[in-house]
């Protein structure tokens, strides 16, 4: 990145700053901004914005971000909501997920005949975890009811972490690096190490951070100026430690944001401020980003098998696996009609797509041109639809409380 794309970076970031109360007040999000901002000025757009960022900084940058949001909302999570509703995430993770994942493979074969069969389940794969930022709108709209707000903040705050393991098995299925018959015993390593290290190392350094944090607090030892540093450093130390180890900094990120809320139930808004602060920057980084290198690149080779799979996966593929996984809960029709559209797609695919393209796979190009069409599409559809869907399902909920 040069001093001119930094300029044009740093004057957009302070205009949308300037504008921002009034954006909110919008049906059009930031993320869709932010994009459609990085296409117009990107090499296919007016040419000002090089984005000669290579694979290793946008992922770095992408990764870093949704550790994190994902600390953050976990830490605004209710607990006590959560655990009275657990049976939606965990449906939603133990059975939605896997639904999802197969159907979107299914459609991929119809649709991709010039991909091979795991070419196809790693585009699936790509496309299963919901975006926690893009949900953000959502989950805290208070009109929401709690339980489906707090079950789809823990089903986007695990489920990119659990998608790790089952990627790189794919990736090494469609790269010959292993055999079918290895596929069992490294899917198991792998969820093991991802799962277990990143549950390990985010309780573990949130609790000796946040005690130490409390103990500093309580002592008077820390500056007024530094008190909202903390959480960012714990929140990223929890994220790269995890993925130091060989586990899952998502799954870290997520499961120390969840203890610090707990450890500390008031006065976190206040600690937590700096990092959904530092998150919205990067965020705003990323997504220009995305929109310059990514999608502009891209806008010539769309077809309509692409189109139409970005369609199938934020309806048929995500929408039905949740409805199904969902039967027999406390949730209306309504109710799982919601949650299954609420499904957004971003940051987390961004992570992925940039891990693939580094694989050079042969069907990479159509990949990554289908990854990035439906997280464009995931961007405008949920962010237009997020605050008149959720006012209407408010609106029922109250006409209706029995759902």
């Amino acid at each position: 990145m040069n001093y001119a794309d930094l300029t044009i970076l740093a004057l957009f970031v302070f205009v949308y700053c300037a504008i921002s109360g009034r954006a909110d007040r919008t049906p059009i999000n930031g993320a869709l901004v932010y994009t459609l901002f990085g296409l117009a000025v990107g090499s296919y757009g007016l040419g000002l914005f090089s984005a000669e960022v290579d694979s290793g900084g946008l992922r770095t940058i992408a990764e870093l971000t949704l550790a994190l949001v994902l600390f953050s909302d976990a830490a605004k999570a209710d607990l006590s909501v959560l655990k009275q509703t657990i049976a939606v995430p965990r449906r939603l993770l133990l059975i939605g997920l896997p639904m999802t994942i197969v159907l979107g493979v299914l459609v991929g074969v119809i649709l991709f005949p010039s991909l091979s069969f795991f070419e196809v389940a790693v585009l699936a794969t790509m496309l299963a975890p919901t975006d926690a930022a893009l949900g953000k709108a959502v989950v805290s709209n208070s009109a929401v009811p709690a339980y489906i707000r707090q079950g789809l903040n823990a089903e986007s705050g695990l489920n990119d972490g659990i998608c790790v393991p089952i990627l790189f098995v794919f990736l090494a299925l469609a790269t010959g690096e292993a055999s079918a018959q290895e596929s069992g015993g490294l899917a198991l390593k792998l969820v093991l190490e991802e799962l277990g290290i990143g549950l390990v190392v985010g309780l573990g350094l949130t609790v000796i951070l946040t005690y130490l944090l409390r103990a500093a607090m309580h002592l008077g030892w820390i500056l007024k100026d530094w008190r909202q540093i903390p959480v960012v450093a714990m929140a990223l130390g929890c994220f790269g430690a995890a993925q130091w180890l060989g586990g899952s900094g998502f799954i870290a990120a997520f499961s120390g944001g969840l203890l610090f809320g707990w450890l500390i139930p008031t006065g976190k808004q206040r600690l937590l401020a700096e990092a959904e602060s530092a998150g919205d920057v990067l965020a705003l980084i990323t997504w220009v980003v995305f929109g310059a290198a990514v999608i502009g690149p891209y806008l010539n080779a769309i077809s309509w098998q692409v189109v139409l799979y970005a369609v199938l996966s934020l309806t048929v593929v995500r929408m039905l696996p949740v409805f199904l996984c969902l039967h027999g809960t406390i949730a209306s029709k309504p109710e799982k009609l919601f949650m299954g559209w609420f499904g957004p797609r971003g940051l987390a695919s961004i992570v992925f797509g940039v891990i693939v393209l580094g694989e050079k796979l042969p069907g990479g190009d159509t990949i990554s041109l289908t990854v990035g069409i439906t997280i464009l599409l995931s961007v405008i559809a949920h962010g237009l639809t997020a605050n008149p869907l959720a006012s209407r399902l408010g609106s029922r909920e109250h006409l209706d409380p029995g759902g």
